[in-house]
């Protein structure tokens, strides 16, 4: 058995090897082309999907994909992840590392293993350049052709995906954004070995593999998940899964894997479900988990949802009652201290809630949750400049977050600075895929005296930019 299990190991890890060597030019769009594509998309792809740009969503996906990319290595790209707001049962990975999770598919979930397993399949499409590889060989796509595939891909278009998807009809661009077989299985093989390395259980991805194995079952038709047509046959995937499982010695070592704490994936999950689920069903299905003889972490994550939902309906001492006995059970979760301070500035106690946020911020100045609640309560107290710092600190670990630009916009106009103003309401505008109204303030920045001059060349870059998005590359 033992000589079985290396011979099994040995071919998986030649069979990786193998992938990773596969000659780049022989793909259609080089490394550099690919990055450039990407971050053209990065500012179009909002025309199509609604992403759920909060903080602490978006700094928990980032974290999270961090983890595996710290795993793997250095990498061509720089990745960035999104949670879309959508019913669909959907991931899918664009090129040069953008990322995005559907909060239909987030819903499924049940581990923060679970998530991981998902995220780390997808990493591994990018890291393996599998949608460069399904273009026509020796054509150029161009950004506009391959943001349409995208679309399809994002929004379950007929004919735009997840087969061929004709682009240019000038030049007859297409693009096969269908993953084969040999695509998810080597995608599956680098996240069984990245979680193996970060001493994830991958017994995680059989669950997801199950959930959509059951999903293919009662759904196949018109109405088949988006992802489940892009990535095909869970159950040839869930097979060699499970194989690859029973060949992993650590399944019968006890803690060769870590317990993983579940907290920051649920009320990760939880906000996310605030945004995306009925309010209504929401409390229903809290009232029957808090009914039930439900385990302690599902009993004291219902009763933070309900502290959102009452939060959300401005009854302030409820939502508080909640939160205290979540608190009470995680003592050592600082998050939740900033959820607090949050439901008492909206709640109009302001003065409780900066001392809370000033407390969080002092703890943790990284936390970019806490930073970002904390200038807004300095810009609603009329401190501007501490809201600036803070918001700047913001901008610079989430640039991509259109909420900062707006509210820099706002300070840079009391201040009577109406150019510098200009130029962040473009950013706003850029980020939340308004395209043409961007446009109109990037230029009218551009050429303005009265912006500084490396806002001015911004703008001149972010107009070149979208110049060669309008044309391809």
């Amino acid at each position: 058995m033992k000589i079985k299990r290396s011979i099994f190991r040995l071919v998986s890890w030649l069979t990786l090897l193998a992938y990773a060597l596969v000659p780049m030019q022989a793909l259609a769009l080089t490394i550099g082309e690919e990055r450039k594509i990407g971050e053209q998309l990065l500012y179009s792809v909002r025309k199509e999907l609604p992403i759920l740009d909060e903080p602490d969503i978006s700094q928990y996906i980032n974290n999270l994909g961090g983890k595996v990319l710290q795993t793997i290595g250095p990498q061509y790209f720089e990745y960035r992840f999104f949670v879309v707001k959508s019913d669909q049962f959907n991931a899918f990975a664009a090129p040069a590392g953008l990322v995005f999770f559907y909060t239909g598919l987030i819903e499924t979930m049940q581990s923060e293993d679970e998530l991981l397993s998902v995220l780390a399949h997808e990493i591994g499409h990018v890291v393996s350049r599998h949608i460069a590889q399904h273009m026509e060989k020796g054509t150029k796509v161009s950004a506009l052709s391959l943001l349409a595939g995208i679309a399809g891909l994002a929004l379950g278009v007929p004919g735009l995906s997840p087969g061929l998807m004709v682009g240019s009809m000038a030049t007859g661009q297409a693009i096969n954004l269908k993953y084969s077989r040999e695509d998810e299985e080597q995608a599956d093989r680098l996240s069984f070995g990245w979680m193996q390395q970060m001493k994830r259980n991958p017994s995680a991805m059989e669950e997801m593999l199950k959930v959509m194995r059951r999903i293919t079952r009662y759904r196949m038709g018109a109405d088949t998940p988006q992802y489940l047509l892009t990535h095909p046959d869970p159950e040839a995937r869930l097979g060699y899964v499970e194989t690859l499982l029973e060949h992993d010695d650590k399944q019968r070592v006890k803690g060769a894997y870590l317990k993983t704490d579940n907290f920051d994936f649920l009320r990760f999950k939880y906000r996310v479900m605030m945004y995306s689920v009925d309010h209504d069903k929401l409390r229903m299905n809290y009232a029957n988990i808090l009914a039930s003889a439900s385990s302690k972490e599902e009993q004291a994550l219902a009763k933070y949802g309900m502290a959102l939902l009452e939060s959300d309906n401005h009854n302030v001492d409820q939502a508080l009652q909640y939160l205290a006995a979540v608190r009470a059970q995680y003592p050592a979760k600082d998050i939740l201290e900033i959820d607090q301070a949050i439901i008492l500035r909206d709640g109009g106690r302001m003065e409780e809630a900066r001392l809370l946020l000033e407390k969080a911020f002092k703890r943790d100045p990284t936390d970019m949750y806490g930073v970002y609640h904390l200038a807004k309560m300095e810009l609603m107290r009329g401190k501007s400049a501490r809201a600036e710092q803070l918001l700047q600190k913001v901008a610079a670990v989430m640039p991509e977050y259109p909420q900062i630009y707006f509210d820099l916009g706002q300070i840079e106009a009391d201040r009577g600075k109406e150019g510098t103003s200009t130029f962040y309401l473009a950013k706003y505008n850029l980020y939340l895929g308004r395209m043409k109204i961007a446009k109109q303030y990037l230029t009218r920045s551009s050429k303005d005296m009265s912006v500084p001059e490396k806002y001015r060349a911004e703008a001149k870059v972010i107009l070149e930019k979208l110049k060669e998005l309008e044309k391809g590359i």
